[in-house]
């Protein structure tokens, strides 16, 4: 148990735990009588790890990636409405930690003390920055409450005051949890990484949401959005010049990028600064693998604006090609940035460890952008048969290749960002994978602004780092794919979520006819229209406007969504609502702009 924490509620035990009934029964013990060892502390604080830390390498839809049922979040408009309750707005947790901080002092050991105090204010940072994330303005408890208490029906505090205490609570946990002894504890960096993380969030939320009623409850001497910016700057700095981590690189750039995601044994790997252990024996599994393989995950797939957002492999852009827009796959796919290969079905792709080449599955990916990322090899664990749906690679949750990415993006948006800051960061990932390095003096890609495909606030700004603040994105994009809900909170903090509402469409076919996608020589699909299917040798015959559905009816892009309008509504979408329950408990809670849950006081 001092060695990891493993993902299963059986695994770690609560405050009712067997440890504490063995010392005297529970109805006769007080909270200040169990808090006694370190053992007693390490096993009450290790219900944050299991109860907080993600399960899964990724189930979100984004503009990115989609399923083949749009989520309500995608859709927008009416499709979002108020929760009775639930929605996130949960605090049980929180609860948890607070007691564990009222009653640390009981404990005798003086050094355990300051560890736990410590790991526990990581996790009250890590559990308020996504409060702060989904709702913005939330009430600040660092105290355990009672069910009479009055601090219950507290109003929402500014999110200056939030993020001021969560400094607090994590510049405390850098200074006092212990130097790395596993990637499975909480240590120094995990600390220094949760930091970097969320203030990179609030430095670009707070430029560019600026001068929108969304920050109106700021103070008058809160922080500006170049603190923010400098905080997390700094953060990822100390861990990259710490020394301690690297990227995963065995030298062979056809593969490194994939096989960092399928290590079922990470304690040797450099790149996972924070991980969670999964184990086949013991029963714990995550679903990755079956995201990319089985049609019961909702048939998620890339979208084709994201997939031309991959460089060629020369550093050059792809949507400067001639015909780009109409380019079919194995042309659209080849010579690409070679984590496109690595992360999705192109032609030649055979399974880890497999000999079969394997063409994009409708049956399993909605857009035919099928995943790979997090696809393990029928035969891991040395099983000796498939376990599609059981992997067990070790997940992680902070990782060296997205610090990189979070100080390259800091400095570029601070704007004294240069070559050498680049050079230590975005260009790393670049030469792992054997692509190009990153110039300073790079134009703004007319891609990355089109209304049709990019980003358009980020153009109105007119920021002089806008060239490379917008290379700095497509690099996040490519690197961070599939995991957690990266893209999702990237487009709240940049307010673009007009990118929701951008066509969201898969592969082209030029119309009707035969089409061998993997490249083997032998026909995959049979694309038809009227009553009677073709004769033909393809493995999967599917009739347009029906089984298939493309944009321009008869040809165009694979179109999953074909009919169904997305609205981002700008005045409210950027944060979820308070459910109605919450606020009907408690008046004193202010609802979120936009958000009418029928609430009239």
């Amino acid at each position: 148990m001092k060695k990891y924490i493993i993902a299963i509620a059986a695994a770690v035990l609560s405050f009712a735990s067997c440890d504490m009934l063995d010392k005297e029964p529970l109805s006769e013990m007080s909270p200040a009588a169990y808090f006694k060892t370190e053992q007693d502390l390490q096993l009450f604080s290790n219900t944050f790890y299991n109860n907080l830390l993600p399960k899964s390498p990724y189930s979100y839809q984004s503009d990115h990636y989609v399923k083949q049922t749009a989520s309500d979040l995608l859709l927008g408009g009416s499709y979002r409405t108020v929760p009775k309750d639930g929605g996130g707005w949960s605090w049980g947790n929180l609860r948890k930690m607070n007691t564990l901080l009222g009653y640390i002092g009981s404990c005798e050991d003086e050094d355990a003390i300051v560890e736990y105090t410590a790991l526990t204010k990581f996790f009250r940072a890590y559990f308020y920055f996504d409060k702060v994330m989904r709702f913005g303005d939330v009430p600040w408890i660092d105290v355990e409450l009672g069910s009479t208490d009055e601090a219950l029906y507290n109003p929402r505090d500014n999110r200056e005051v939030v993020m001021q205490h969560m400094l607090e609570d994590i510049n405390y946990a850098i200074d006092n949890l212990p130097e790395p002894t596993s990637q499975f504890r909480v240590n120094k960096y995990t600390a220094l990484a949760l930091k970097a993380q969320f203030c990179l969030f609030e430095g670009t939320f707070r430029k560019y949401h600026a001068g929108e009623s969304t920050l109106a409850t700021l103070p008058a001497d809160a922080a500006d959005y170049r603190f923010y910016l400098d905080e997390a700057a700094k953060a990822a700095k100390a861990i990259i010049d710490s020394q301690r981590y690297s990227l995963y690189s065995t030298g062979k750039p056809e593969s490194d990028y994939r096989d960092l995601f399928i290590q079922e044994d990470c304690e040797s790997i450099k790149e996972f600064i924070f991980a969670i252990k999964f184990d086949y024996a013991l029963g714990i599994f995550h679903n990755g693998t079956a995201y990319g393989l089985l049609p019961s995950q909702g048939h998620i797939g890339a979208t084709r604006k994201f997939i031309d957002t991959y460089l060629m492999k020369d550093g050059s852009r792809y949507t400067e090609q001639a015909g780009w827009e109409s380019k079919e796959f194995a042309e659209q796919i080849a010579d690409r940035d070679p984590r496109l290969a690595q992360s999705f079905r192109t032609p030649g792709y055979t399974r880890i460890d497999g000999n079969d080449l394997l063409a994009p599955d409708f049956g399993s990916c909605c857009t035919g952008y099928q995943t790979t990322k997090w696809v393990m090899s029928a035969t891991a664990n040395g099983g000796d048969s498939d376990r599609v749906d059981r992997s067990t690679s070790d997940l992680p949750v902070y990782r060296y290749g997205e610090i990189l990415l979070i100080y390259a993006e800091a400095k570029a948006e601070l704007g004294d960002i240069t070559q050498e800051d680049l050079d230590i960061s975005v260009n790393l990932l670049r030469k792992r994978v054997g692509m190009p390095d990153m110039k300073l003096d790079v134009t703004a890609d007319p891609y990355l602004t089109n209304p049709s495909y990019g980003f358009t606030n980020a153009k109105l700004l007119a920021d002089p780092n806008l060239a490379i603040i917008l290379e700095i994105r497509r690099e996040r994009g490519v690197e961070l794919a599939q995991e957690g809900n990266n893209r999702w909170y990237d487009i709240v903090r940049w307010r673009e979520g007009k990118c929701v509402d951008q066509k969201m469409y898969g592969l082209y076919f030029p119309g009707p006819g035969e089409y061998d996608l993997n490249g083997d020589g032998k026909l995959d699909y049979c694309l038809y229209e009227g009553d009677a299917a073709p004769k033909t040798t393809a493995s999967t015959v599917m009739k347009i406007g029906s089984e298939i559905l493309l944009s321009n009816g008869t040809y165009g892009y694979v179109e999953p969504h074909q009919g169904i309008e997305r609205s981002f509504n700008e005045h409210r979408d950027y944060y979820y609502p308070i459910p109605i329950s919450e606020r009907s408990n408690n008046k004193n809670l202010t609802q979120n702009e936009g958000w009418d849950d029928g609430l009239d006081f």
